[in-house]
C-alpha cells in the first residue's frame, strides 16, 4: 500500500476504528491517586496521526487538554543527555528494564550499587532532573518547557498549575525515592528542587497534537521534517527510543512490543506518544487505564492500527 493511499485510508477508517476502542474505556479506571487526575472524562478517546507532510489525521477527543505525566520523562532524558552527554547521565540511572511498578523503589536498596534501573521508571526520572542544566528548579523547568515547545511546534504549551499542586501535595513515594537516592549519592542538588522540576514536567500540558509533532521528531531521528531543523543528535534519540521499546509502558512494555511493535511511551493522565520510524508521529489520550497504568483505551487502538497497517518494527 502506498503511504497516500494509507493515508487516506487512515482519514476515513480512523473515526470508525476509534469509536470499537472505545468501549473498552469502560474496563478502565482514570487514576485518582493524583486527585487532580481523577476529573478526567472515563470514556474520552482521542488521537493524532501527523505524517512529515503536516497532514493529520485525527478522531475522538483528540482537542481534550491532558498533562503529560511519564511521556515527559523521555525527553528530560534527552534534554539530559544534550546537557551532559552519556557518561555522565549513565553514571546516575541504569540501561535495562526493571520488572517492577514504575513507582517501586525495591531494587534502589537491593540491587548495588543503588541507582535506578532505567530512566523511565520514577526513580530514574527523578534523577535525570536533577542532572537538567540551570542554576535553580526556575531555570531547570523553564529551559524543560521551552524545549518541549519547540519539539511541539506549540509556543503556548503551559503548566497546568492544578495538576502540579495536586502532584506535589501527594507525592509521599517519590519524596521517600528521592531521599533515598539522595542518601546513595545519585541525586544532584537538594531533593525538594529536583522534585519541583520533576513534578512540573510531567505537569505540562499538552493535547494529542502537541504530542504527535514532538513523536515526528523522534519518528525522523531528531530532524523536524516540517521545518528541516535538527533539534536532536540522533545517537540521543536512538537510546530514546530504546528505552521506549524496552520500559515505555510499564510492565506491559513487553507485551506492547509484541501486539503493536512501535516505540512509546504512556502516562497515567491516559496520553501515549507512540511513532512509526521515518512515517508518522501519533499522540492518543484515553484517561481509563488497565491494571498496568495504561491507556485501555487507546493501547487497544493502537493495536488496531498496527495490525491493519502492519507498523510493528518486528
Amino acid at each position: 500500500m502506498s503511504e497516500t493511499s494509507e493515508f487516506d485510508r487512515l482519514l476515513t477508517q480512523l473515526p470508525l476504528w476509534l469509536e470499537t476502542s472505545r468501549k473498552r474505556a469502560a474496563e478502565g479506571k482514570v487514576a485518582s491517586y493524583i486527585p487532580e487526575l481523577s476529573k478526567m472524562p472515563q470514556s474520552a478517546l482521542g488521537i493524532a496521526v501527523l505524517d512529515a507532510n503536516g497532514r493529520t489525521a485525527s478522531a475522538g477527543d483528540c482537542g481534550i487538554p491532558f498533562t503529560m505525566q511519564s511521556i515527559s520523562k523521555v525527553f528530560t532524558l534527552i534534554l539530559a543527555l544534550m546537557d551532559n552527554g552519556e557518561a555522565a547521565v549513565f553514571d546516575k540511572v541504569g540501561m535495562e528494564p526493571t520488572g517492577d511498578n514504575f513507582n517501586s523503589m525495591l531494587k534502589l536498596e537491593l540491587v548495588r550499587p543503588g541507582i535506578p534501573f532505567n530512566p523511565l521508571i520514577n526513580a530514574g526520572a527523578i534523577a535525570v532532573s536533577s542532572l537538567i542544566a540551570g542554576a535553580d528548579s526556575e531555570e531547570k523547568s523553564s529551559r524543560i518547557l521551552s524545549f518541549f515547545r519547540k519539539l511541539a511546534g506549540n509556543p503556548s504549551l503551559e503548566l497546568d498549575e492544578d495538576v502540579y499542586r495536586s502532584e506535589a501535595a501527594t507525592a509521599n513515594l517519590n519524596r521517600s525515592m528521592a531521599y533515598l537516592l539522595k542518601d546513595n549519592g545519585v541525586l544532584e542538588g537538594g531533593v525538594d528542587e529536583v522534585l519541583d522540576v520533576y513534578f512540573r514536567h510531567c505537569s505540562i500540558k499538552v493535547a494529542c497534537a502537541d504530542i504527535a509533532r514532538m513523536a515526528l521528531v523522534l519518528a525522523f531521528d531528531g530532524a523536524d521534517p516540517l521545518t528541516g531543523e535538527s533539534l536532536i543528535p540522533r545517537r540521543y534519540v536512538q537510546i530514546a527510543k530504546t528505552f521506549m521499546i524496552t520500559c515505555g509502558m510499564y510492565n506491559a512494555s513487553g507485551e506492547f512490543a509484541i501486539q503493536v511493535g512501535l516505540p512509546a511511551k504512556s502516562g497515567v493522565s491516559g496520553g501515549i506518544l507512540t511513532l512509526v520510524p521515518g512515517r508518522y508521529g501519533i499522540g492518543v489520550v484515553g484517561p481509563a487505564l488497565n491494571r498496568k497504568g495504561n491507556s485501555i483505551a487507546g493501547v487497544h487502538l493502537m493495536e488496531t492500527l498496527s495490525r491493519e497497517f502492519d507498523w510493528s518494527m518486528f
